[in-house]
């Protein structure tokens, strides 16, 4: 993992979670109302949907975030699974 390029791994996390940002505000906003979720506070409707498209992009950004961290163990234990048996290969 340390091989790919910083940029890379930035856009990895956020592209798919900007894609996803998009589809859960359409179908989060077909079934709510920004108007009426916000009515307590001065947002327009245009405003509700900013706000919900960023928040969801926040969490699929935080999911995959999650997701690129949790693999890195997974990683080393291959990589310590794969010398165990290249030594037991070689030793016999």
């Amino acid at each position: 993992m340390n091989a790919i390029p910083l940029i890379q791994r930035v856009v990895a996390i956020l592209w798919p979670s900007f894609i996803m940002a998009g589809i859960a505000t359409i179908l989060f906003t077909t079934a709510f109302d920004p108007a009426v979720i916000f009515i307590d506070y001065d947002i327009s409707r245009i405003g509700g949907y900013s706000v919900f498209f960023f928040l969801f992009w926040l969490f699929g950004a935080i999911t995959a975030t999650a997701t690129c961290y949790f693999l890195k163990p997974c990683e080393a234990l291959s990589k310590r699974r794969d010398n165990q048996q290249a030594e037991n290969s070689a030793s016999v």
